[in-house]
Formats: C-alpha cells, structure tokens, sequence
C-alpha cells in the first residue's frame, strides 16, 4: 500500500493536496484579501463536489495577462421544419433547414428535448465552406450519442438542462447548411425504457420533439493555430487569466506545473517517481508509473471557462480509463485540434446542457494530449463519457472517427503514455483487470459489480460503437505499452 496524504473524507488525496495548493496560489495572487468560496456542487454517491477557489477582483486584474483576451466563440440553435405534410402522432418523420450567407461555424449537431428519448432515425448533413463558397457532400452524424454521459440519478445526469442529442460533426470554417433529418417510419414514438432510464424508440418511430440545429462557432485562434509546424500550447496564450473561473480552473493543476501554465511539460522516469513521492508519500517497493506525458492545459487549448458549472467534482479514485473516439469526422488538421476542442467543450455544455466537456483527456491524430474536463489532470475528477462507469474511472477521447479509419500510431501511443502516468498515481495496473460498478446501463443493471480491463474501450461498459472497430482494435498494444512504460 501507497502512503496517502492527510485524510480528508471524501476527497481523493490528490484533491485534497491540490485544494491547499489552490487557496496558497489565490492568497499569494491577493494578499490584502481573503478568498472566499463559491457554493459547493450537489455531491452524489462516491464523489465530492468541491467549490473552486473565488478570487478577489484585485487578484483577477493582476493575473491578467495583457493582450490576451477571451476566445469568443458562439453556438446558434435554429429549430428544424417540417419537410412533408406526413404527420405521424402530430409530428413530421422528416425535419430538415437550409440556410446560407450565416455567421461563420465549424461544427454542427443536432439536439432534442427530452434526453431520455433515443432519435431512431438518420441525421445528414452538407455544409458551405466559407473560404471557397462550395457545397460539400452530405456526410451522416452519428445519432447514438446517450451511451456518452452523466451516470443515471447524479446531479449532472438528472439536470433539467440536459438535452437528447447527436454527436458533433466536424465541418470546418462554414457560412452554409442543410441538414435532413428523417424517422425510420412512421410509429407511436414511445419506446421501451433501458435500465440506465433511458428510452430506445421501436422501429416505426416518430422523431423526438423538439429538433433544433446546432452551429458552433469555436472562435478565432491567434497566433500558431492553423499553421502547420506549429505545435498547439507552444504559441501564446489563448485565454487571460482575469475571472474566478479560469483562475481556479488553472491553479488546480499547480499541484504539478506553474500556475497559468498553457502546457504541463514531460519528465523523465526519476522526476515523475520523485514527484509521485511528494504527492502521496513514501511507495513502498518499486514505484511503478510511467514517465509523465506533455499535456496541453485548458488555456493552452483555449477554454472560455465562463461556459461551465463553478466548481469541481471528484470520484474517489481513479481504477480505470475509458477510451473513446469523438465521432466528429477525421477532415482535422493537428493545428486546429484547439479549435475541435473548443467546439466539443461548447456543444457539450450549451447544447448538450452537461456541466463542462465530459471527456477528462483528448488525443488529437498527431498524439498530442489535451486536458479535459476541469479540476486538476492528477486528480480523480468525475467525468461524463461512459453512462453507468464514470465513477472512479477516466475518459480518454481520440479526435476522430475510427469505425473504418485506423487510429494513427500517435495517437495510440499518446493514449499508451498517459494510462502508464496517470492509472500509475493511482497504483493500477494497465494491463491488469479491476471492477467498476454499474450505475446504469444497457449491457449491466445499476448496482452491478462488473469486471472490465484497466483500459477499456467504451463499448466494455455499454452496447455502442465507440470506440470505432478500428482504434477498439488497438487497444491491446495500448495496455502492453503502458504496462511497459510503467516498468512492469
């Protein structure tokens, strides 16, 4: 057994560690003021809400970083029409729009109002490139997106903001849509209910109501992104440091890098064993963990933080990773990876209604590894990526869709790099088998223990595609080559 740090109950060591490290940055950026806390998150069953630390305006304006400012962003939702007079139940089986001469966007979805009804039915979509003025082909949206989410019965889960939707589509700088939505035939549109609570429409059924189309704009990159050989998190920073969010957001990882860090550098084997030491204590035996991987920090990739829920939650441990492809196409270059990001975090929150991006990490096709969702990338933070397993597990999403395209060796070995590191805090073994349970689902009922591989793919937990039959393929040269990068 691993030295822990002081016992906070509840609280995972290594968020208890960074909460006093978060009050010492706050205090240090100002002194005259004390900090006061923001209301804690609704904590739910073996997790911890944790407010993030409020900061003085005083302090804000002195971290500010000057030149830099916010990346704007926006997210327009238009409500699909009716295409034919059929009428099933009172609603149309096929909803669509076109609309050109639009404000620039670079992903799109589509979303509805009940999100315990599954769209039993098939989303296209072509777009206009705002740099050329030509129309694209009609490319399919991936409409099984549930399986991605909050565990049934916590706080983000039964949120009444939470929306049904599609996955994101990666479309690229477009000023131009059209997009056909149609039923798989006319039908009652009830459904029977899943264990996990939600609702998976019989065949024949209606679309869910409410359709609306979502166009995200992820905001303008500076300087280095979109120009090739220019590595993202090496160009200035995106964001300042000037609300209590992004403050708070940046000092929960000062537990390990700088404060205000856009990238949270590699070490080797030696400084990761000595930094494993001062964060849990002495290891008893061979501290087995790989050498600590390049991270590209929320700032680094641009995050508006005033888009998310204040504060931080985390589970107790993390046992397992999850991972996941994102589904939004593969027409990415590495150096808009930032601005796919930007777009994921936006659908998820405002479109979606879910309380930050729900992976904890990304990979983009070139390996490099992205922060997640906010709360420190040391930390046992709670995600929303595998409905019924986010509970002491983690997310790991590779950009892209890997159905039939194989996943670069990049990626793979980026995912590989940071299981050794991260699964290595937490004493697991990356080839090793360990059990989760259940909070719900279509493959285990709530409130079963189920055993699953350390690194999972998000079809082990739930009946889904995702990871995509090629990168799933994969993942066994990922767990030998944690486990090796590991020491084992």
């Amino acid at each position: 057994m691993r030295g822990l740090l002081p016992f906070c109950p509840g609280v995972s060591p290594l968020a208890a560690c960074s909460i006093g490290l978060t009050l010492a940055t706050a205090l240090a950026l100002a002194p005259a003021a004390p900090a006061t806390a923001e209301p804690a998150t609704a904590s739910v069953s073996a997790v911890t809400a944790v407010p993030a630390t409020a900061v003085p305006a005083s302090a804000a304006t002195a971290a500010t970083v000057r030149g830099q400012a916010a990346v704007p962003g926006s997210t327009r939702s238009l409500p699909l029409v009716p295409l034919s007079p059929e009428r099933v139940l009172g609603g149309a089986p096929e909803q669509g729009l076109y609309r050109a001469g639009l404000h620039r966007f670079s992903l799109v979805g589509v979303v509805w109002t009940d999100p315990d009804t599954e769209l039993r039915g098939r989303v296209r979509v072509r777009t206009r490139s705002a740099v050329t003025g030509q129309w694209s082909g009609w490319q399919d949206i991936e409409t099984h997106n549930a399986d991605h989410g909050a565990d049934p019965d916590t706080a983000e889960g039964s949120s009444r903001r939470v929306r049904g939707a599609t996955a994101p589509l990666w479309v690229g700088d477009s000023d131009g849509v059209d997009v056909r939505v149609r039923a798989e035939g006319p039908g009652d549109g009830n459904g029977a209910r899943l264990p996990s609570g939600r609702r998976a429409g019989r065949p024949g059924a209606s679309l869910p109501p409410g359709l609306r189309l979502e166009l995200v704009d992820p905001g303008d990159g500076v300087s280095g992104e979109g120009a090739p050989g220019n590595p993202p998190g090496d160009d200035p920073p995106r964001t300042a440091l000037d609300t209590e969010a992004a403050l708070a957001a940046s000092a929960a990882n000062a537990d390990i890098t700088a404060f205000g860090a856009t990238a949270i550098p590699e070490l080797d084997r030696s400084a990761t064993e000595q930094e494993l030491t001062r964060l849990q204590g002495p290891v008893r035996g061979k501290p087995y963990i790989g050498p600590r991987p390049r991270i590209v920090t929320r700032r680094g990739w641009g995050a508006d933080e005033s888009l998310r829920e204040r504060g931080f939650v985390y589970t107790k441990k993390i046992k397992a990773a999850f991972v996941h492809h994102t589904a939004t196409g593969n027409a990415y270059t590495c150096a808009q990876a930032p601005s796919v990001i930007r777009s994921i975090y936006r659908y998820h929150v405002k479109s979606m209604g879910w309380r930050d991006i729900g992976y904890n990490f990304l990979v983009d096709k070139c390996g490099t590894l992205y922060e997640g969702r906010a709360g420190g990338v040391a930390k046992a933070v709670l995600g929303a990526h595998t409905l019924g397993f986010n509970t002491d597990s983690m997310g790991i999403a590779v950009i892209g869709t890997y159905g039939t395209t194989k996943p670069s060796s990049a990626a793979v070995t980026a995912i590989a790099r940071l299981t050794a590191w991260k699964l290595g805090l937490y004493g697991a073994n990356p080839n090793g088998k360990t059990y989760l349970t259940s909070g719900g689902g279509n493959l285990y009922p709530k409130g079963k223990n189920v055993r699953l591989n350390v690194i999972s793919g998000h079809r082990d937990g739930f009946a889904t595609e995702c990871p995509g039959k090629r990168l799933y393929a994969r993942l066994g040269t990922a767990r030998s080559s944690a486990a090796s990068y590991q020491g084992r």
